[in-house]
């Protein structure tokens, strides 16, 4: 089983050589990388080129790993016992599986995504290291042990946000998405956008590249954002002269507010354009 790339993904050389590479291991691949690079769709992807459903557990702050095995509902089991509801009589009708348990019933190999894991509290990955190494856990409500009937490809996103224990850095595959350079993000931009005139992609991605250089910007604007800019301008039918000057620094960009995602960033901007025409005159 061998990930070749998608129509539908622009994957790297090394990004695809990773993912290979996790697979071979049969251990979890951590993808790292600015918001809006591609980690979760490259999981969705995967799972799409193998033809293998997709499981996706999404980490919020408050998310414990336990939920990821499974949840025993006493509350409603208290409930059903003092409306004497027959159920009551079996405990299994009170464990919720979670996205491990699924992953782990399934007949045929699967692709878990265990997307934002840093948005947890630092014990979260901790918590599923022996999970992740034996793909098993204890039920301890029904005293069963669950084995996974096959081994799933497990993908890991992070934004990078705050640190990943060490022991749980030492069970995965890692590979950082750096942000693509120009060649690569024209073939993304092709990919979702096959009809674009070249020379609104020109000037776009003039542009684009020029706002990620903005020193001092506190969020630069990623992947998905220049992706929406663009659906924008075509929504809109403005021209790529519209993008054009003599120095591109003299113009704040149409629709800004696809790229610029705090007030902060759009003062500075404004202020450096401002600044540049005050030069020019």
């Amino acid at each position: 089983m061998r990930f070749t790339g998608s129509a539908e993904y622009v994957s790297t050389d090394d990004l695809t050589l990773a993912v290979n590479a996790a697979i071979t291991l049969q251990r979890p691949l951590l993808v790292k990388g600015e918001p809006g690079t591609g980690k979760t769709m490259l999981a969705v992807q995967v799972a799409k080129s193998l033809g293998v459903p997709l499981l996706e557990w999404h980490i919020k702050s408050t998310t414990k790993a336990q939920q990821g095995l499974y949840e025993y509902d006493a509350v409603s089991r208290l409930r059903d016992s003092q409306l004497g509801d027959q159920r009551v009589h079996d405990i299994h009708n009170y464990i919720v599986k979670g996205m491990l348990w699924q992953a782990f019933s399934q007949d045929q190999p699967c692709v878990l995504l265990i997307d934002e894991v840093d948005k947890a509290d630092i014990e979260f990955p901790n918590d599923l290291l022996r999970e992740l190494d034996r793909m098993e856990f204890y039920v301890y409500e029904t005293r069963e042990l669950v084995k996974a009937k096959q081994r799933p490809i497990v993908f890991i996103t992070s934004n990078n946000e705050k640190e990943l224990p060490d022991a749980f850095l030492r069970r995965c595959f890692f590979h950082y998405i750096r942000f693509p350079d120009k060649e690569t993000m024209e073939k993304i931009v092709g990919v979702h956008f096959p009809n674009l005139k070249k020379s609104l992609l020109r000037e776009a991605m003039e542009v684009f590249f020029e706002v990620r250089e903005v020193p001092g910007l506190k969020k630069k604007p990623s992947t998905s954002e220049l992706l929406d800019w663009l659906k924008l301008l075509l929504a809109e039918d403005i021209p790529a002269e519209a993008l054009r000057s003599k120095d591109r620094k003299t113009i704040i960009p149409p629709l800004h507010g696809a790229l610029l995602k705090n007030e902060q960033d759009v003062h500075l901007f404004e202020r450096l354009v401002f600044m540049t025409r005050a030069k020019g005159q």
